[in-house]
C-alpha cells in the first residue's frame, strides 16, 4: 500500500514538473500566457458567481464556476503551448519528424527514409490512410526526393495509396502546425492486418538512414550526410 502511495506521489510530482517546464517553455515564446490565463480563469469564475447570486445559488454555481474556470485556463494553456511549440521548431531540420510521432495511435513513423546532403529529407508513416511521405526542406528538391522514395516503394507496395506532403507556407504546401490534423483527414482505407503487411514488407525494404543514428526530434543544424552515404 506504502508502494502504491510513493508511486502516486511521484506520478503527481512528474506531471507537476512536466507542467511547469512546459509553462516556462510557452512563456519564453508567449509573454503574455500568465495574464491571459488569469484573465480566462476570473471571467469565467465570476460569470458563474454572478448568475448564481441572480438566482440564489451561489455556493453551487460558484463551485461550478471554480471547476469550469481550471478547465477553460486548462484549454487555453494547451493550445498556446501548442503553438508555442511549434513556433519554436519551425524552420528547423527533422521537425516533421516530431510531429509525425505524436500524430497518434495506429501510425507507424520512420524518420528520414530519404536525406541528401543539402538536409532536404523525406519522413513516411504508415496507417489507415496508407502510406504519407512527409519532405521538409527546399521545396524543389523535396519534389525530387519524394517521386524517388514513390519510385523505390512501388515495387514493394503497389496496392496501398500514397500521400505525399511537403512542409511550408508556400502554395500547395502545408504549414507544420497543420501536418498532424492534415493526416487524420485522410480517408481511412485500409484494415489493420493491410497496414501491418505494408509495414513488414517497407521494412524489409529498408531506408537510407537505417544504419544512421538519429537524434529524437529536430536534427542539429550542423548536421551532414556521411561522405559514404548516397544522395537521392
Amino acid at each position: 500500500m506504502a508502494r502504491k502511495e510513493n508511486a502516486d506521489t511521484a506520478a503527481n510530482t512528474g506531471r507537476l514538473k512536466q507542467i511547469a517546464l512546459t509553462y516556462k517553455m510557452t512563456r519564453k515564446a508567449d509573454s503574455k500566457v500568465g495574464l491571459i490565463l488569469a484573465g480566462v480563469g476570473i471571467v469565467t469564475f465570476g460569470v458563474f458567481l454572478a448568475i448564481g447570486f441572480l438566482i440564489n445559488h451561489p455556493i453551487y454555481l460558484g463551485i461550478l464556476g471554480f471547476i469550469l474556470a481550471f478547465l477553460a485556463m486548462a484549454i487555453v494553456f494547451g493550445r498556446r503551448a501548442e503553438r508555442a511549440a511549434f513556433g519554436q521548431m519551425e524552420g528547423q531540420s527533422g521537425a516533421a519528424a516530431a510531429v509525425l510521432e505524436n500524430v497518434g495511435r495506429g501510425w507507424t513513423t520512420t524518420p528520414a527514409v530519404a536525406m541528401n546532403r543539402s538536409q532536404d529529407v523525406v519522413h513516411r508513416a504508415v496507417g489507415k490512410a496508407g502510406i504519407v511521405l512527409v519532405g521538409e526542406g527546399n521545396p524543389n528538391r523535396v519534389k525530387g526526393l519524394l517521386a524517388a522514395e514513390k519510385k523505390r516503394m512501388a515495387r514493394i507496395v503497389i496496392d496501398v495509396p500514397v500521400h505525399d506532403i511537403i512542409v511550408g507556407d508556400g502554395e500547395g504546401q502545408v504549414p507544420l502546425k497543420k501536418v498532424r490534423t492534415t493526416m487524420l483527414k485522410l480517408p481511412r482505407v485500409l484494415a489493420g492486418p493491410q497496414v501491418t503487411a505494408a509495414n513488414d514488407r517497407l521494412r524489409a525494404m529498408g531506408d537510407l538512414m537505417s544504419n544512421m543514428p538519429l537524434p529524437k526530434g529536430p536534427m542539429p543544424k550542423g548536421m551532414r550526410m556521411p561522405r559514404g552515404g548516397k544522395a537521392r
